[in-house]
């Protein structure tokens, strides 16, 4: 999950500080939420009593599986949801080529070999070269972060630096620290190499573990020579630091085959349910399709792909076409390149400004709590977070919600220049990075109770979206008329 404040987002990103917030309350007359609320709680209540979200997302995780850019199980993965879509009676179904950076991981590890022969729980990072075939060995030095780097300098050359980070508690009010963590995974290897290291090691990007390496994408300084990366476990990041901190030193071999290939085709898959009166206008909501190359995928981001899947699935089933189209636009790498968001944006330029919303979920799935909004428009932000608010009253069956500004999703990002109002579907994230880019992601943490909750958050917001007289952001007319 990318350079910048693209990278942050990626990966979760829906964990971003706001600005404002206006809480849930009893809709009231003349409202959004009045003239939508018995259509809101139709479908929650039809969600609620049963959808085919958990089989989509269960048939997505255990017969294909995790999902690397580049990886013939990506391109399952789009067959498949191409097939599901037109079994579901969607419209205009298609896959949009994308060309997809394509990393390989090969075999690789992480031993030990000094003081005592040990083997580490490692995860080489995405995009990060392999190391010649018997390995590099070498004593590691071990930095809290980049400032403690700088003060030892050349101390580090010729060694493995390990980056001893650790991320914060997950706290309510300011969520998880992935940000300023993650710094290190992106960037270690540069700031490393540039001392003169051999290769670096950084703390896994979480902050609890038993005993499980995070993986991620990685970027080189093209200024700087490039060395291989990997994450380690906390559990042996602490080893490892509490023995230097005693004077012992510690010798590691890392063997990595990982390389990078040259691009390979993949795609976005879309699927449309069809506006009755301005098709032309589009509200997207969707996720990535792709994931990292452990685990299932599950909440990052088959969950998000499946209700997105499943939102338009249940409105075509209740017969509720709105006055614009809901597109569920399924990403192609998001995690290590972001090719198809930006790819989506392209290739959609001339229809940029019929987009009137655009909504991403890919912070996993977990209780829903809303939206955060952001907009290139402060004028129209301003009225679009105001109506945002408005609509999430009527969520209220599913849990208390909010509407915020903040960021939206890595995917939908590049739609911000062109003015398109950019939602993030926001989650209770205490335990997101718990699983995050691990083996550990398996649909069995999956509750199905929260997924239906997310079918149904998703469902009825996309289409108030789409159907309300005025498109967010735009002051609404006098004589709107009634729906």
């Amino acid at each position: 999950m990318r350079s910048g404040l693209l990278l942050t987002l990626a990966l979760g990103c829906t964990f971003l500080s706001t600005s404002h917030v206006v809480a849930a309350g009893d809709p009231g007359d003349g409202s959004l939420a009045a003239r939508y609320k018995a259509d809101a709680r139709r479908i929650i209540d039809a969600v609620m009593a049963g959808n085919d979200a958990y089989n989509k997302l269960e048939t997505l995780c255990i017969e294909i599986g995790h999902r690397l850019s580049g990886s013939p199980q990506l391109e399952r993965a789009v067959e498949w949801a191409v097939a599901a879509m037109k079994k579901d009676g969607q419209q205009n179904v298609r896959a949009e080529r994308v060309m997809v950076p394509h990393w390989v991981r090969g075999s690789e590890s992480a031993t030990m070999i000094s003081p005592r022969r040990e083997s580490l729980e490692m995860l080489g990072l995405g995009r990060s070269i392999g190391t010649p075939p018997e390995g590099i060995t070498a004593p590691v030095v071990v930095v809290k972060d980049k400032e403690h780097l700088a003060r030892i300098g050349k101390a580090a050359a010729g060694k493995i630096v390990l980056f001893n980070f650790p991320m914060p508690p997950y706290d309510p009010e300011r969520g998880a620290g992935y940000g300023q963590t993650v710094f290190y995974r992106t960037n270690g290897a540069s700031l490393a190499a540039a001392q003169g290291a051999v290769a670096a090691l950084v703390r896994s990007v979480t902050a609890k573990s038993l005993h499980t390496a995070h993986t991620g994408a990685m970027r080189y300084d093209p200024e700087i020579p490039k060395i291989p990366t990997a994450a380690v476990s906390i559990e042996d990041a602490e080893t490892i630091a509490r023995m230097t901190k005693r004077g012992i030193e510690v010798v590691v071999n890392l063997k990595m085959e990982a390389k990078t290939l040259p691009d390979a085709p993949s795609a976005n898959v879309i699927g449309e349910l069809r506006g009755r009166t301005h098709p032309e206008e589009i509200v997207v909501i969707g996720g990535h399709l792709d994931s990292w190359d452990v685990g299932h995928g599950a909440h990052d981001d088959g969950g998000g792909c499946v209700i997105a899947m499943e939102a338009i699935n249940v409105l075509r089933k209740l017969n509720m076409i709105p006055r614009r189209t809901i597109r569920v636009v399924l990403f192609t790498n998001e995690e290590n390149g972001l090719a198809g968001g930006k790819a989506y944006a392209a290739d959609h330029a001339g229809e940029m400004k019929n987009h009137v919303a655009a909504i991403e979920s890919d912070s996993g799935i977990f209780q829903p709590r809303g939206y955060s909004l952001e907009c290139e428009n402060d004028a129209y932000e301003k009225v679009a977070l105001d109506q945002l608010s408005d609509i999430v009253r009527l969520l209220s069956p599913l849990g208390p919600m909010d509407a915020k500004l903040g960021g939206s999703g890595a995917d939908i990002g590049p739609m911000k220049p062109e003015g398109v109002v950019l939602l993030g579907h926001r989650v209770e994230g205490s335990t997101y990075f718990d699983y995050h880019h691990t083996a550990a992601d398996t649909i069995d943490k999956i509750d199905p109770v929260l997924l239906s909750k997310n079918v149904a958050a998703i469902a009825t917001v996309a289409y108030i979206l789409a159907d309300m007289p005025d498109r967010i952001g735009t002051p609404p007319t006098p004589d709107a008329s009634s729906h």
